[in-house]
This record gives C-alpha cells, structure tokens and sequence, in this order.
C-alpha cells in the first residue's frame, strides 16, 4: 500500500520541463497572433469614418434636394442638424442625433465644397494630412 501512494503523488501534478515548454508555446502563440488582432483594431477605426463619411454624403444630398444647394464652407456640417440662414426648404436635421460626430479619433470632420461637389475627409489618426496606415486621410 505504500508503494502505490509513492507511485501516485510521483506521478501527479507538472514538472518544472512541462511548464516552461507550455509557457514559451503560449509566449509565441501571443507574439505571432497579438500584433494581428491589433492591426484589425486600428482598421475598424479606419472603416468606421468611411462609413460615417458615407452616411455625411447621403443626408448632404437630402440637403442639396431640399434647400437646391450643398451648405456652403462656413455652415459646414453643422447645416445638417441645425438649419443654417437663408437655406429655404431646409427640412432637416438630416441626422439622427442632435449634433455632428467627431470621427472615431476624436477629430472633427473637413468638409469642403467646390462648385456641385464636396469632400468630406477625416485626417486620421495622427489629425493632420498625410500619412499611412491609421495616420492616413480617409475621405470620400
């Protein structure tokens, strides 16, 4: 009897060699997979504000067929939630909610105007122009 409660307590449990070998496993799962999931991070930020950029251009278009014109530069997008002077036919707000979003990194959208287009543009996330990766601009 003594000798299977000997065998039993040298057989349980991990040695030293066996940890360290699952430790050094879990060491380069982490080194080969952490830098992919947080590559995937910075690029929903970037999606994020062109899909806002895309909502901006449809509710400008709803504004362009209500008041006949694009808001001009001074108004902004502000002309989207809060009716600008002199915009007849404004049947806003075009947003749902009270104001305009700052983009994902906390920046507010450019929004210019050229004749009958415009650019909507988000400067990443560094906040000024140029750049790569999540310092790039992303506009529409």
């Amino acid at each position: 009897m003594l000798r299977s409660r000997t065998r039993a307590h040298r057989h349980s449990g991990f040695t030293l060699v066996e940890l360290l070998v699952v430790l050094a496993i879990l060491g380069m799962l982490a080194a080969l997979v952490g830098p992919q999931v947080l590559n995937q991070l910075g690029g929903a930020k970037s999606k994020s504000a062109a899909i806002q950029i895309r909502d901006f251009e449809q509710a400008l278009e709803l504004y362009k067929l209500d008041v006949g014109r694009f808001p001009k530069e001074g108004d902004g997008l502000d002309a989207l939630v809060r009716q600008p002077s002199g915009a007849r036919g404004w049947n806003g707000p075009y947003l749902k909610k009270d104001e305009v979003p700052d983009d994902p990194w906390g920046n507010p959208y450019e929004y210019r105007v050229s004749g009958s287009s415009i650019e909507i543009t988000s400067l990443g996330s560094d906040g000024s122009r140029g750049g790569a990766g999540e310092d790039a601009d992303v506009s529409n």
